[in-house]
C-alpha cells in the first residue's frame, strides 16, 4: 500500500500507480502507508515528453485490452487517474477534477483515507480470507453494527454479498423462500413468486436484479428477462398532472391495484429505493412509503428497500427510509457501507423474516410450518467474497469515521447548501425544469421548455456533462435508462465536499448551460 506525502493541493500531483509500468515507478515518491518500509528515494524529474509518452502508452493499452463500463468507445480515454484526495481526482497529466459523483455514488467519506488503507493492511495480514459460512470476527461485528444502526425492535440479521446487485438477488430469493416457509399463516405462500418494482428504478446488473430494474435501455438486447418481475410507476411530482398529495395517493393506488390484478397470492415482494437515484433522483412525497407499507401489509407482500445508494448518510439520514418512518422487511446495502474502499454488500432482514429460516422449530417459536423438507429449510446460498474479513474490517472503520466526523449531519447541511446554491445559480435558467434532492443526492432536470416540460434531448444533456468535464468537474447523468428521458444531471459528491467546492460545482453547471 502506497501513500502520498502531504503537499500543497495546488501543486501538480505526483503520478503513481500502475506498478507494472517501469516508467511509472520512476514517478512515485512514496513510503509504506504503515511505515513498515523505508521511504523510497526521490526520483529524478521526468520530462513532459516522457509523461506524454507514458499517457499515450496507457491509452493505447486501454484501447487494445480494456472493455470500459458504460462506454461506446467512440473517443480515446482521458488521461488515467492516478490518485485522489478528498473530492479531487488527480490525473497523470497533472490535471485535476472535482468528483461530484463520489466515484459511483460510493466514496462517502472521501478519497485518500489512510486509516482505511491501514485497516485493510492489518486485516489482510491477520486473515486474508475465510469462508463466509465460518464467520470472521469482522463479519460478526459488522452485522451487529448494522443492526444497531437500523435500531429495529428485534435484532436484524445480515447476509453479506460482494455487491449491491448480489444483495438484491439475495433479497428476492429470501422473499420467495420466506413465503414458502410461511404456509401455516398463509396457505398461498408457495405460490408467491412475483417481484414488483418500479419503472425508472435501477437494482443491479445480474439477471434477477436487471429484471427488477425498470430501465428499458439497460435491458434492450439482453432479453428475454427472467419471468416473474412486474413494474409500476414511481412517484414523480414534477411531471404529475395533480398536486403532490393526490399524485402520491394515485401511485400508491396503482401498486395496490397491480397486486390485486396479478392475484395477491402470487406476489412475494415489492422493491423500491427510498429516494430513486439512477432513475433521475426522484424524491417521493412524505406519505408515499407509509402508503406502500400499508399496501404491502394488506396483501401479505414483503417490502424490500434498496438502500445501495441512499444508505449510510447519502440523503442526510443514516438510511434513506428513516426519513419516512417505515420499517422494511428486507433492506439491501452496498456502496457507502465501505465508501468504495472494498467491495461489499448486504441483504439485511428483520428477525421475523429470519425466524422462517431457522432449522429447529422447537427451539425457535418464530419458526412456522414450511412446505420444504427439513434439509432444505435453511437459506442455501453462499457468496465466495460475501463478508470478506478485509472488506468487513474496512466497513467497520468506515462507519466509525462517518459517526466520529458526523458525516451524516454534514451530508444534510452541505446538501442544503449545494441545493440552494444551484437554485441561485441555475434555478431560473430556461433549460432547468427542477432542482431536487435530499442530502447529497441531487438531480437537475433539464428541459427544452419550462412551460411544456419537454425533456432536453440526450445529445444536448451530454454536451453539458462534457463541458463540465472540460472545466474539471465530473458530474453524472441518468444515461441509458428511459428512452427520451435521460435528461437529469446527477450530483452525489463525497460528504467531505467543501462549500467552496460546491460553489465551483454549481458554477461549472451554470457555465456549461450557457454553452
Amino acid at each position: 500500500l502506497l501513500k502520498h506525502p502531504r503537499r500543497n493541493p495546488r501543486q501538480r500531483p505526483l503520478a503513481v500507480g500502475l506498478k507494472s509500468t517501469v516508467k511509472m515507478r520512476r514517478l512515485i515518491r512514496a513510503k509504506s502507508s504503515m511505515a513498515r518500509a523505508a521511504p523510497q528515494p526521490v526520483a529524478a524529474p521526468i520530462s513532459a515528453t516522457n509523461v506524454a509518452s507514458l499517457i499515450d502508452d496507457v491509452r493505447a493499452k486501454t484501447e487494445r485490452h480494456v472493455w470500459r463500463h458504460m462506454t461506446p468507445h467512440a473517443a480515446p480515454p482521458p488521461a488515467p487517474v492516478v490518485t485522489a484526495r478528498g473530492s479531487t481526482l488527480h490525473r497523470l497529466d497533472g490535471s485535476e477534477a472535482l468528483d461530484s459523483m463520489a466515484g459511483l455514488w460510493c466514496v462517502n467519506v472521501g478519497y485518500g483515507r489512510e486509516e482505511l488503507a491501514a485497516t485493510a493492511y492489518d486485516a489482510m495480514n491477520q486473515l486474508s480470507f475465510l469462508s463466509p459460512a465460518l464467520g470472521s470476527v469482522p463479519q460478526v461485528e459488522l452485522a451487529a453494527k448494522i443492526s444497531d444502526l437500523l435500531d429495529y425492535d428485534r435484532p436484524a440479521h445480515a447476509f453479506f454479498t460482494a455487491s449491491g446487485s448480489e444483495a438484491n438477488e439475495a433479497a428476492f430469493k429470501v422473499a420467495r423462500m420466506y413465503h414458502a416457509a410461511n404456509i401455516a399463516n398463509d396457505p398461498s405462500g408457495p405460490l408467491r413468486h412475483k417481484i414488483i418494482a418500479r419503472h425508472r428504478a435501477y437494482h443491479g446488473n445480474t439477471a434477477g436484479a436487471m429484471a427488477a430494474t425498470g430501465q428499458a435501455e439497460r435491458k434492450i438486447g439482453f432479453g428475454p428477462q427472467p419471468p416473474g418481475y412486474l413494474h409500476v410507476p414511481p412517484p414523480y411530482p414534477y411531471r404529475a398532472s395533480t398536486d403532490p398529495e393526490t399524485h402520491c395517493a394515485d401511485v400508491v393506488r396503482q401498486l395496490d391495484e397491480t397486486i390485486s390484478f396479478e392475484g395477491s397470492e402470487t406476489v412475494a415482494a415489492f422493491i423500491a429505493e427510498p429516494v430513486m437515484s439512477g432513475g433521475g433522483v426522484l424524491v417521493p412525497p412524505e406519505a408515499y412509503l407509509k402508503g406502500v407499507r400499508e399496501v404491502c401489509d394488506k396483501h401479505g407482500v414483503l417490502l424490500i428497500l434498496d438502500e445501495v445508494v441512499s444508505g449510510f448518510g447519502r440523503t442526510g439520514a443514516m438510511f434513506g427510509h428513516q426519513h419516512y418512518g417505515v420499517t422494511p422487511d428486507i433492506i439491501t446495502m452496498a456502496k457507502g457501507l465501505t465508501s468504495g474502499y472494498q467491495p461489499l454488500g448486504a441483504c439485511v432482514v428483520t428477525a421475523d423474516v429470519f425466524d422462517r429460516f431457522r432449522g429447529d422449530a422447537d427451539a425457535f417459536p418464530g419458526k412456522v410450518e414450511t412446505t420444504l423438507p427439513k434439509r432444505l429449510q435453511h437459506f442455501r446460498q453462499i457468496n465466495t467474497y460475501g463478508g470478506h474479513p478485509v472488506a468487513c474490517a474496512v466497513a467497520l472503520k468506515n462507519l466509525e469515521i462517518i459517526e466520529r466526523e458526523q458525516l451524516v449531519e454534514r451530508a444534510a447541511s452541505t446538501g442544503d447548501f449545494l441545493t440552494s446554491t444551484l437554485e441561485r445559480d441555475i434555478g431560473d435558467h430556461p433549460n432547468v425544469g427542477e432542482v431536487r434532492g435530499k442530502g447529497l443526492l441531487i438531480g437537475v432536470e433539464l428541459v427544452k421548455d419550462r412551460a411544456t416540460k419537454e425533456p432536453l434531448d440526450e445529445p444536448a444533456a451530454n454536451a453539458i456533462v462534457a463541458r463540465c468535464a472540460d472545466a474539471g468537474v465530473v458530474i453524472g447523468r441518468n444515461g441509458s435508462t428511459i428512452p427520451g428521458l435521460g435528461n437529469v444531471l446527477i450530483l452525489a459528491p463525497p460528504f467531505v465536499i467543501t462549500e467552496d467546492e460546491c460553489v465551483r460545482l454549481s458554477g461549472a453547471i451554470r457555465d456549461a448551460l450557457q454553452g
